[in-house]
């Protein structure tokens, strides 16, 4: 009766996490500041993105995340307590049960540096699950029933869609393009445009402010943005300003990986569950879904109702935190990963 219930989306760009008789209690950017000198940690979360792209060559600041995997064991790990003392407490008692979510197709290798890295930060017992499904559960959707769902996450790291029915995964497919390469994306088409050089945060507040999926149909209604910046050809700073336009052609090449991943996994669904898909529609999840009519373009590609979830970035913590409840229940479908 003592043991916490904690549901972990160990995200690429952040991590959320879910306790039982809460809800979403933390969300910070996965984001870690070392002291080159010493190897000791000096910020974790939102304090050390601060420092990011800002600090001097004695601090280093690194996500220990990639592609939604782990890239430094002993960072994560080091993140990992961080987060669940800072939900749990310093000083508590009883050790919680952790469920963490881990992107379709992780290998055995990665699932337990995941698993050992969450029982080493003090969790009692850690278990995983798939993204997508706990995406899906987070977002309401029925799995437990025959009925056909799908379910698209587009994370920080990576994006996946998958297909699910009777509490399991029965299509799934994922591209390593999430918000990361969004945001790549833009830089590139910055620097190769206007010769101007500019940072992640840059390009992640570009893509959030005027960032679209779709040019709008009248100019009026292009938003516009000053991008300040490096010269790179002067060494000089630099202001731009960028239109809607201009990022919806920057996006072109992430946005049709995600449009051909969805393709791949419908195409290899069954077409019972495809009926199903038709009438039911796709539920887009994740920080990257809630990009200006993304759901618009890929209605109209796919041919297949696309809406973005109520809360897109908590569903995967709040499906990992529903999931432990009733393990019981689904564990039977994640032998894989829990083994």
């Amino acid at each position: 009766m003592f043991t916490r219930h904690i549901g972990i989306d160990l995200g690429t760009v952040n991590v959320l996490v879910h306790e039982r008789g809460r809800g979403i209690v933390l969300n910070e950017p996965s984001v870690v500041a070392i002291s080159v000198n010493d190897n000791r940690i000096m910020a974790v979360g939102a304090e050390a993105l601060e420092m990011m792209g800002r600090s001097p060559d004695t601090i280093e600041v690194s996500r220990p995340l990639r592609d939604g995997v782990i890239a430094d064991y002993v960072v994560t790990e080091a993140m990992l307590r961080y987060f669940i003392g800072k939900v749990c407490g310093r000083m508590s008692f009883f050790k919680p049960q952790v469920m963490i979510s881990v992107p379709v197709g992780v290998t055995s290798v990665e699932s337990r540096a995941v698993r050992e890295a969450a029982e080493q930060a003090g969790a009692r017992s850690a278990y995983l699950i798939p993204e997508p499904m706990a995406a899906a559960i987070g977002a309401g959707l029925p799995v437990g029933t025959p009925t056909g769902n799908m379910v698209l996450n587009m994370g920080g790291g990576t994006t996946e869609a998958a297909v699910i029915a009777v509490n399991g995964i029965v299509v799934a497919g994922s591209v390593r393009v999430g918000g990361d390469k969004f945001n790549d994306a833009i830089t590139s088409y910055i620097k190769r445009k206007y010769n101007l050089l500019i940072g992640d945060r840059t390009a992640e507040e570009v893509k959030i402010q005027i960032g679209s999926a779709l040019k709008p149909d009248v100019a009026a209604d292009e938003l516009t943005m000053e991008v300040r910046g490096r010269d790179q050809v002067t060494g000089l700073p630099k202001t731009i300003v960028m239109h809607t336009g201009e990022v919806v052609e920057a996006l072109t090449d992430p946005i049709q990986a995600v449009i051909n991943v969805t393709r791949e996994v419908l195409e290899q669904t069954p077409p019972e569950l495809v009926s199903d898909i038709i009438d039911r529609g796709v539920i887009m999840t994740g920080g990257n879904a809630q990009l200006r009519d993304l759901d618009v373009l890929l209605t109209e590609e796919i041919g297949v109702p696309f809406y973005v979830a109520d809360d897109p970035m908590a569903c995967v913590a709040l499906g990992a935190g529903k999931a432990l409840e009733n393990y019981a229940l689904i564990r039977r479908t994640l032998p894989a990963l829990n083994v």
